[in-house]
């Protein structure tokens, strides 16, 4: 298939800006796969969609401040983007203006926080190494702000109000730079009447990184890879897997990240195998899903890898269908959005 068969329009003002004050108020799409069916509901009412005996898989990553502003040695405003910490202090990061930024430079985000240029790839990604001394860790804290996607907008100039809402209430296990958003609608109470139901909750990581949301570049999917993203299974969530597969209980994912991560181990292992590895699977039309049985997830951008990723477990002509149904029924999309639940 082509990527041009995962494009749809989508009116500007239902792009969400903010979040809603309250997680669970969001809209939930829920899309049957086997009547084609599809009805809209809440995602507060998710447990009733839910059956005794489900395992719900969540990725418990935690945002950090990636996104960092400052100017060079001679005055000139830069903005990087934290990427990948690829050895002690140094990091993978993407630039603005990239031009600027040739090993040596000087750059300068606060008394307390220097770096310098190191080294830069040929597709304009930079390599950036910290001046040493203190906690980078505290410092990236203090003068770091959220990464949030391009297409939110919000003044510089303004505090930084999205630093506690655009990540998940069980966040824990620091590294990403993204949030896994369909995580973002939970709240304690409806884990609490999750787990009531008899619906068992597990927790994976999978730190967001830049090959969850990097273009789509090739025309022809067949041609298409997405970056590897690391992610880490512990003994008791591989076990609890595990005894779900052989059980035939469904196994739920929330978010794609979650998904491409169960996948990947199922694919590279045969069953769930504790440990750290590398997400390498591309997921795209004619992958056979062995892990997962149903998926909660955001509306993603056109022609993106996640768009292709849902349209391959859900069906390319039933997901599309619901992605106009949502347009036209005024549904908030992308990270601050409303969700899917694809059964």
């Amino acid at each position: 298939m082509l990527i041009s068969d995962y494009d749809y329009d989508l009116p500007a003002e239902l792009i969400a800006q903010e979040p809603l004050a309250a997680r669970q108020e969001s809209r939930m799409l829920v899309v049957d796969r086997r009547d084609t069916s599809l009805m809209d509901s809440r995602f507060a009412e998710l447990p009733q969609f839910l059956r005794r005996g489900d395992l719900l898989v969540l990725n418990n990553t935690k945002v950090f401040p990636a996104r960092l502003l400052g100017q060079t040695e001679t005055g000139a405003n830069i903005e990087i983007f934290l990427v990948k910490e690829v050895s002690d202090a140094t990091w993978e990061a993407l630039a603005r203006p990239a031009r600027r930024l040739k090993p040596g430079k000087k750059l300068i985000f606060g008394a307390e926080l220097t770096a310098e240029v190191v080294d830069r790839s040929s597709d304009g990604q930079v390599f950036v190494r910290f001046d040493g001394g203190g906690d980078l860790e505290a410092k990236l804290d203090e003068v770091g702000r959220t990464p949030l996607p391009p297409y939110i907008k919000r003044d510089h100039l303004n505090a930084d109000t999205d630093r506690e809402r655009y990540q998940t209430v069980f966040a824990s296990r620091r590294g990403a730079i993204a949030a896994p958003t369909a995580g973002l609608h939970f709240t304690p109470e409806v884990l609490d009447q999750i787990k009531a139901a008899g619906v068992e909750i597990a927790e994976i990581t999978l730190h967001v990184g830049y090959g969850t949301f990097e273009p789509v570049r090739a025309t022809d999917l067949a041609q298409h890879t997405v970056s590897a993203e690391s992610y880490d299974i512990d003994e008791a969530t591989a076990d609890v897997m595990e005894k779900a597969r052989l059980g035939n209980d469904r196994i739920v994912a929330v978010g794609t990240t979650t998904t491409r991560a169960l996948e990947s181990n199922l694919s590279e292992f045969g069953n769930f195998t504790a440990g750290s590895y590398s997400a390498n699977l591309t997921i795209r039309p004619g992958c056979r899903f062995k892990a997962i049985d149903a998926l909660l997830t955001n509306f993603h951008l056109p022609q993106s890898s996640l768009l292709v990723l849902t349209s391959t477990f859900g069906g390319h002509e039933l997901i599309m269908d619901a992605y106009h149904h949502a347009v036209r029924e005024r549904y908030r999309f992308y990270s601050y959005g409303d969700c899917m639940l694809i059964v």
